[in-house]
């Protein structure tokens, strides 16, 4: 099925797309030699950076066709611009439908969006349509506020909510403080976006051990990007996002666009299928991830994606130290004293990396600040510079204007600060 609907994706750009066109003739690349999987070795790969640079040659409709215009958020460089036909929007639809499902979704669920439905952010739109096409009930309440989170769970009874992992904890805090029990609300599951509740080897990390602490309730991860139109997600088990082989060809490649061995981590480059205005060809989302392609315990064979180790652009070399920014996070998000952090890369005189972190406490004395930087020091073996600041300017640094999520990591090398 995937062989096929990879002929008739290579035809289609042959024929629509002014990049992809420009890309197979500069290659002298045959398309009708392309007859299986394994021959997309012989096909370019498509970098970020070349859909940034030509975002309009890859569009392969006239612009009376496109409905709905999308953009990446820009956190790896400027924001690419996706745009969507009617019969995309319709595959974005049956993609969340299958994803909810996926997560134990049902007709007699009532999910709870606590997530950005403007801002040409797909995301939000593509949960609404897929809740929609699986007949379950949809209450956008939209990011952040605590206060009114609960009084819509007490008041409308959802079965589930649709979150970013961090702002549950933040949830959680609040029910605490105000003598909340979550166990006692009608919320019995979560679908987790936007941040890592696994560690590479699947066990829960911080984030999902503290939401699981306070709350007894299900918890299913994701992972997609606007680019690629689709997501990954956990059905029951928790051992990694499932791949809708229909919609998605994956593929886990290393440097020099090689596939990795089984078990090893490499960066998911993705084929789109039955996509008309964007269809992208082995595209290098910068996410590093590994795959696993035994038989899930749920019954479905589908490859699984771990959790994002990494994004490829996204690494730090920190004083002999390499680590990725979500290794940074799992460790803040374990201490006690951090409420809340970003954390700031520049380059120094010398070109090396620097690292500063943005941190705001329960309270900034002596005795905080020597826990968190004997903390740091035992786990990364350096400490990094920390700027203690307020609750209120550190969100401003998280929510900048353009902002449609929370920015918890700032890449300043090769610029200045």
């Amino acid at each position: 099925m995937q062989e096929d609907k990879l002929g008739e994706l290579l035809q289609y750009l042959q024929l629509h797309s002014p990049y992809y066109k420009e890309a197979f003739r500069s290659r002298s690349i045959d398309i009708n030699s392309v007859r299986s999987l394994d021959d997309l070795e012989m096909l370019p790969v498509t970098q970020k950076e070349d859909l940034q640079q030509r975002n309009d040659d890859f569009l392969c409709v006239g612009k009376h066709k496109i409905i709905e215009y999308t953009s990446t958020s820009g956190t790896l460089g400027s924001p690419v611009t996706i745009a969507l036909t009617e019969s995309d929007l319709d595959r974005l639809a049956y993609n969340e439908c299958a994803s909810f499902a996926c997560a134990d979704g049902g007709s007699e669920d009532i999910f709870q969006l606590m997530l950005t439905l403007d801002r040409q952010f797909m995301a939000g739109m593509a949960y609404y349509s897929g809740i929609r096409k699986l007949g379950g009930g949809i209450i956008r309440v939209g990011p952040g506020v605590p206060s009114v989170q609960w009084e819509t769970i007490f008041r409308l009874k959802p079965t589930a909510i649709v979150a970013v992992p961090s702002f549950i904890v933040k949830l959680l805090h609040y029910a605490e403080e105000h003598g909340i029990h979550p166990d006692d609300t009608s919320v019995k599951k979560a679908i987790c976006i936007g941040e890592n509740i696994r560690n590479p080897d699947l066990s829960l990390n911080v984030l999902g051990k503290k939401i699981m602490e306070k709350w007894n309730i299900r918890l299913y991860s994701t992972y997609a990007s606007t680019e690629m139109q689709t997501a990954f997600t956990e059905c029951g088990e928790g051992k990694g996002g499932h791949l809708q082989p229909d919609l998605l060809i994956a593929e886990l490649l290393d440097e020099n666009n090689q596939p990795v061995k089984t078990g090893e981590p490499g960066e998911v480059t993705i084929t789109t299928l039955g996509i008309e205005g964007m269809p992208l060809l082995r595209y290098k989302t910068g996410d590093i991830c590994i795959a696993y392609h035994d038989k899930c315990g749920c019954g479905r064979n589908t490859m699984r994606l771990s959790p994002v180790i990494g994004r490829k652009k996204q690494m730090i070399k920190f004083k002999g130290t390499t680590l990725f920014a979500p290794a940074l996070f799992d460790l803040l998000n374990g201490m006690e004293d951090v409420k809340d952090y970003v954390a700031e890369v520049y380059s120094n005189e010398i070109g090396t990396d620097e690292v500063l972190l943005h941190v705001c406490t329960a309270g900034a004395n002596e005795e905080t600040d020597h826990r968190i930087r004997a903390y740091l020091q035992a786990k990364l073996r350096v400490t990094p510079q920390i700027r203690y600041i307020t609750e209120d300017d550190l969100r401003k640094i998280q929510f900048p204007e353009t902002s449609r999520k929370p920015v918890k990591f700032i890449d300043r090398r090769g610029r200045n600060i």
